[in-house]
């Protein structure tokens, strides 16, 4: 059975910090008969570090603002070109625990390269998706009150220089890449489309926009 999901597509370019406040806003005032909801994001450039992020992973943030937040995971960077998704979901709902979680975002990421005939896959220790040894897609979660939000961050066609400023998730010299090296017509709607059709089988979940 589908569960209904309210998909909230958030116009142009969206600062992180009011995105975040949203997101905590949204799970505190839930309850366990709110729906699940999935936001469409592009955010301006930051760089983002997680509850356990180390300062030294960030080598140079120059004049890209450096947010300290709640999700896991280490540093990261967004910005035009991305294709963020969060899912706001209520776990125990949908019978997930936060392993599984994590392995259908990455799932659905790899099942949506696989229709476009690029081989991804997962790495051991290092949540995500990539490419060739090159990271394209991130994950950062937070789980509070038994609902998810953060999520997934997909590098579509952007500028990836700022990721020479960190140490991606934490580990040195780790490259990144990007769908526009191997398909640079894809549009945005499509990406978002195929990454949430993808999702949407994951984890039984029917897309209602908002």
């Amino acid at each position: 059975m589908l569960r209904p999901c309210t998909l909230r597509r958030w116009p142009g370019l969206q600062p992180y910090e009011p995105v975040w406040q949203a997101m905590r806003d949204f799970t505190d005032q839930r309850d366990e008969h709110t729906r699940d909801a999935c936001w469409l994001v592009e955010h301006e450039p930051v760089f983002t570090l997680g509850q356990a992020g180390r300062a030294e992973h960030v080598l140079d943030a120059g004049d890209i603002p450096l947010v300290h937040c709640d999700r896991g995971g280490q540093v990261t960077y967004h910005g035009p070109g991305q294709v963020v998704i969060y899912p706001l979901l209520q776990l125990k709902r949908l019978k997930l625990g936060v392993k599984a979680m994590v392995h259908g975002l990455e799932q659905a990421v790899i099942d949506y390269l696989a229709r476009l005939d690029i081989v991804a896959e997962r790495r051991a220790g290092a949540p995500g998706v990539y490419v060739d040894g090159a990271k394209i897609a991130a994950l950062g979660l937070r789980v509070r009150r038994g609902c998810s939000y953060h999520g997934l961050a997909f590098n579509h066609q952007m500028d990836l220089s700022p990721f020479q400023r960190i140490h991606p998730c934490g580990y040195a010299g780790l490259e990144v890449t990007q769908l526009s090296r191997f398909y640079p017509a894809v549009s945005r709607t499509a990406v978002e489309d195929g990454l949430l059709a993808e999702l949407g089988r994951q984890f039984s979940l029917e897309f209602i926009r908002e």
